[in-house]
């Protein structure tokens, strides 16, 4: 087996043309359970054999770091995804070489047009979440992205770069990063298996109702429907490498701040809000380059 066969995790299509869809679970070590819902979902896939139109795969992200439950090995594997790396071509990391073997197998089992591409980055956060899609607001992204029953937020990938939804985006491939809870949250599996089903139904026609079983994680998922809202982030927290950071207890993902609220403490002193607003992401990890960011509702599409 070689390095891009031992990277899949499910490959599946029934002959019929149709689009490509591309999911990617792991690319952070200790968010496991986007790989355990692929699994599952291809096992059921497998077993059923049900139609669809063209062609999914599930890749693992970073498989050395999801071997040892950490993060990443020598820098983010979310952050490596530059033009400037992807032209080098260098592999002086593991992220860089692990980037490039994923690289290989959207090479190989693509038709070589993303015009009729899809992609899915399932990741979980380190505090307590809703679940939600994180969007680059390019292409068709984000009217792709309000086809699906949960929070959205734009605007991510537009302050961070080299994660991998920025260089699928600007290759052509339509799609997000779904966020399906706290890492070790047992419902992160659930919505992850949910979004991936829901992605095949939009992407590839799918028919949820010929399965024998209809998936009671997208049941569950659905329910978030009637509260979908979209928000844009307006303010990032970075932390440099030495920075000692630390978040005050508690917080959770869109839950409301006030101006002059005492939210972290860094190198000693405190951060307080500027915002009448909503936090995201809030820290709650030892790695990681990104203290908090603050986020504000705007209309959706």
């Amino acid at each position: 087996m070689n390095q891009a066969d031992s990277r899949i995790i499910g490959v599946y299509e029934t002959g019929t043309e149709g689009p490509f869809l591309f999911i990617s679970a792991g690319i952070h070590g200790n968010e496991p359970s986007g790989v355990t819902a692929l699994k599952k979902v291809f096992k059921v896939l497998d077993k059923e054999i049900p139609e669809i139109k063209g062609k999914v795969v599930g890749v693992y992200g970073n498989r050395t770091a999801i071997k040892k439950g950490v993060r990443y090995i020598d820098e983010d594997l979310n952050r490596t995804w530059t033009e400037k790396n992807v032209d080098s071509e260098i592999k002086d990391t593991n992220e860089k070489r692990e980037m490039f073997e994923i690289i290989d197998v959207l090479k190989s089992h693509s038709d070589g047009s993303n015009s009729n591409s899809y992609f899915l980055d399932c990741h979980t956060t380190s505090s307590d979440s809703l679940p939600y899609i994180s969007v680059q607001n390019v292409g068709d992204n984000d009217a792709w992205a309000h086809r699906f029953p949960v929070y959205i937020i734009r605007g991510f990938s537009d302050i961070v770069f080299g994660c991998i939804d920025h260089y699928l985006s600007r290759t052509g491939v339509t799609g997000f990063v779904f966020e399906g809870g706290q890492h070790e949250s047992k419902d992160a599996i659930l919505y992850h298996e949910a979004m991936i089903w829901l992605a095949l139904v939009e992407a590839c026609g799918l028919d949820l109702k010929k399965l024998s079983t209809f998936p009671k994680a997208v049941e569950e998922l659905s329910k978030q429907k009637e509260k979908q809202k979209t928000f844009e982030i307006i303010h990032r927290h970075s932390l440099k490498e030495n920075d000692n950071f630390e978040m005050q207890p508690g917080y959770e993902n869109f839950q409301s701040i006030e101006k002059g609220e005492f939210l972290a403490t860094k190198n000693g002193e405190q951060v307080l809000s500027t915002w009448d607003a909503f936090i995201f992401m809030p820290l709650y990890q030892s790695q990681g380059n990104d203290g908090f960011f603050v986020v504000e509702e705007v209309e959706g599409r």
